[in-house]
């Protein structure tokens, strides 16, 4: 079975003329006169352009790459006998008494959340500044975590800059204006920094003039092992960008490559984030250095990184006793990464996870703190949050969708779009909403009046997050667990032999063989 699919995808919109080498991808014969239909082609003509899926601003991407181990590997385990965190009777433990609430808990702080899955970063990319709104308003009705992401201060055409520092970005209280509308008590919104975002002061604007409560520091996600990047249409925006200090690729102050962006050759630019240097020193009195400013909860995103990187991520992440680590396995989704690197790096998340359940019992054997955790990486359905719950129980509280939360957004953004045309505005227009989105109703009745205010984007978000939830509560019914804190290890099977060696979860066939003993005396 091939793991990987070279010099073809859907994401790059390449592919080959005929039956490719299983090897290289390269057809198994290149025609000299073929005008380059592969990636090897379309590289000759746009070269550095189709390093990344296409076309930007307008898609968001996950690996393809088929991983030896992932959540399908592994089964849930049901029972007929008893009930936990119930009473063991019929007409009370039923799927619709379960509890999917869960709570990041920190070093004396507590974020309560309505359900146990939460949105990715939304940052920089055009993607994400479009559908901010519906995601927003979604998350906060929702009743979870928000995370907007890197560079957002950065990136505003309208900031305002004074000595280095961000004084003003109409963006960034946009969009927490949004949220802060909608928000009810569960979740927070959390504002990432990397390293232009620090040396800028986004953390002081955000929390000191805005409000902002959680600060987020970044390592990386993981969909890339370098800095975030998006494409930049015109020069003069590559110019503010450049002159803003960030990395700009083609150089825009070039002539030659103003005069080939005039011509086309060039049809956009570049703008690269530097790269982080992690050491506990500097990790530690970052995290307290924002707790000064004022932030309420401080976090820690990391990503695909290699092992040791993993055990540093948890180690700093315990002696600075921050609120949250998000960890991000390789094979998730991005507003915009490089494709083969999407694919070809980085620790998927079954492994990555199964590494860091050992890191985190090893911490907690030794009496240390032990944060809240997230997990990250390809999750999309019910199946598979329960899954990342128990495979890193009993510190995982969470997981983090950022493609599919931003997926079921636009659906509904366009879904709302298409109403609009056909009804215009009026009652036929909630009447429509009303016979397309399953969850409709239950918004109506929450908020009467004001319902009309949520955006069509912000009603699919709910509705996709309503069914996750309704999907788990009968995962969990099934397994007799009735609150999320009694889901463990013990609620899964592995498969396959090498599951079963990757999470250190039994094999199916050797399951449950003491209590098996027990009851056949």
């Amino acid at each position: 079975m091939s793991l990987s699919k070279p010099n073809a995808s859907a994401a790059t919109v390449t592919t080959t003329r005929v039956s490719p080498s299983p090897f290289s991808g390269l057809c198994v014969n290149c025609v000299d006169g073929c005008p380059g239909y592969c990636e090897v082609g379309r590289s000759a003509l746009r070269g550095r352009e189709i390093i990344y899926p296409q076309p930007f601003g307008k898609v968001i991407s996950g690996s393809e790459k088929d991983y030896p181990v992932d959540f399908s590997h592994f089964n849930i385990h049901g029972t007929c006998v008893g009930a936990v965190g119930c009473d063991a009777d019929p007409d009370k433990a039923t799927f619709p008494s379960v509890s999917v609430e869960t709570e990041i808990t920190g070093n004396g702080t507590k974020i309560p959340m309505k359900a146990p899955f939460f949105t990715g970063a939304l940052g920089s990319t055009e993607i994400a500044r479009v559908n901010w709104e519906g995601t927003a308003i979604g998350a906060a009705i929702c009743g979870s975590i928000l995370v907007c992401g890197e560079n957002v201060c950065g990136m505003d055409p309208q900031a305002e800059i004074k000595n280095g520092k961000i004084v003003n970005s109409p963006e960034l209280a946009r969009r927490f204006k949004i949220y802060k509308d909608w928000y009810d008590g569960y979740g927070t919104m959390l504002v990432q920094l990397n390293v232009e975002d620090t040396r800028l002061g986004v953390a002081e604007y955000a929390v000191e003039k805005l409000g902002v409560e959680g600060i987020e520091l970044k390592w990386g996600q993981g969909a890339k092992c370098i800095g975030g990047e998006v494409k930049l249409p015109t020069v003069e925006r590559a110019l503010q960008l450049k002159q803003r200090g960030y990395i700009v690729q083609p150089d825009p102050e070039n002539p030659l490559v103003q005069e080939a962006h005039k011509l086309g050759g060039i049809a956009e630019f570049e703008r690269h984030s530097r790269l982080g240097m992690v050491d506990e020193e500097s990790f530690v009195k970052e995290v307290e250095r924002v707790r000064n400013i004022g932030a309420k909860y401080v976090t820690l995103k990391t990503g695909a990184y290699r092992p040791a990187d993993l055990a540093r991520a948890v180690k700093f992440s315990s002696i600075a006793k921050i609120d949250l680590l998000t960890v991000d396995g390789a094979g998730g989704g991005t507003g915009m990464s490089p494709w083969r690197m999407m694919n070809e790096w980085g620790i998927p998340t079954i492994y990555l996870e199964s590494l860091l359940y050992k890191y985190l019992k090893r911490l907690k054997e030794k009496g240390e703190f032990v944060p809240s955790v997230a997990i990250a990486g390809g999750i999309i359905l019910e199946d598979q949050i329960f899954k990342a719950i128990a495979l890193g129980a009993p510190f995982v509280k969470a997981v983090c969708m950022g493609r599919s939360t931003l997926t079921a957004g636009m659906v509904g953004k366009t879904q709302g779009k298409l109403i609009e045309d056909t009804y215009g505005k009026g009652k036929e227009y909630e009447d429509a909403l009303l016979r397309t989105f399953n969850g409709a109703v239950q918004l109506k009745e929450k908020y009467g009046k004001d319902f009309k205010k949520i955006p069509p984007a912000a009603i699919g978000i709910w509705t996709y997050y309503d069914r996750l939830a309704v999907g788990l509560r009968q995962l969990m019914a099934g397994a007799r667990k009735f609150a999320l804190k009694y889901i463990e290890r013990d609620d899964l099977m592995s498969l396959t032999r090498e599951a079963a060696d990757v999470s250190g979860i039994p094999y199916l066939m050797e399951a449950d063989m003491k209590e098996v003993e027990r009851i056949l005396g």
